[in-house]
């Protein structure tokens, strides 16, 4: 006597893995529109590009899980490889192999740089998210207080580890291409993380609240299978 096998998935679970593929698809997509839209995701300073490409990161990491987020991370880190190194700036170095800047060259570390923070970037704000909502289980999906420290977290999780990377691997390089002292590197570091990461943690903070309130609503979630 035979049986049918177990391992068929119901249509609703294909179902729901289909949206959660266009999902990715989609924050994929838009990752790369801003990546390559002038002034929209990489915000040139001169010394370095400010960035809101984590937000969608982020965003599909709490929608998607955190191994969808290291994908978009993933995403986001080579959009910043093919930027340095086809539209590069005075420090575009530290982020790709492929280009120098007269003395100064990257290596395997601009690789390490580009990518690891990225790709980390879609996974501690979903720990985050998850770890606020456990201590406080009145939060429901789309709380301010969970959503906020998943964005803050996530913006800093890349801020934070590419500047120490940076330090780490071309500190002098790096100041000097600032046209800074090698002693100074540290604290032109510091000022990078002061002047640019701050304000984008901010952002990233409000940007995930008002965004999450509306796709991380349950009606919403159910609707779009996730």
């Amino acid at each position: 006597m035979t049986t049918k096998s177990n391992t068929v998935k119901p249509a609703g679970n294909m179902r729901n893995s289909t949206k959660r593929l266009a999902m990715l698809a989609l924050f994929s997509a838009l990752i790369v529109l801003m990546a390559f839209t002038p002034f929209l995701g990489y915000i040139p300073l001169g010394f370095t590009r400010a960035t809101i490409i984590h937000i969608p990161v982020i965003l599909g990491s709490l929608l998607l899980g955190p191994s969808n987020g290291a994908f978009l991370g993933l995403v986001f880190g080579l959009t910043s490889l093919i930027n340095n190194t086809v539209n590069p700036t005075a420090t575009s170095f530290v982020f790709s192999p492929f280009y120098s800047l007269g003395e100064f060259d990257g290596g395997w570390p601009s690789l390490l740089i580009c990518l690891v923070p990225r790709i980390l970037t879609g996974v501690v704000p979903y720990y985050v998210y998850h770890l606020f909502r456990k201590l406080n289980k009145k939060f429901r999906p789309n709380a301010a207080v969970p959503l906020a420290a998943a964005g803050v977290s996530g913006a800093l999780t890349n801020t934070l580890l590419v500047m120490n990377l940076i330090y780490l691997f071309f500190g002098k390089q790096y100041a000097a291409a600032n046209g800074k002292a090698a002693d100074a590197a540290y604290l032109f570091i510091l000022s990078v993380i002061g002047i640019n990461g701050v304000p984008e943690a901010i952002v990233a903070g409000i940007l995930l609240t008002l965004l999450g309130k509306v796709l991380l609503n349950e009606k919403v979630r159910a609707n779009i299978g996730v």
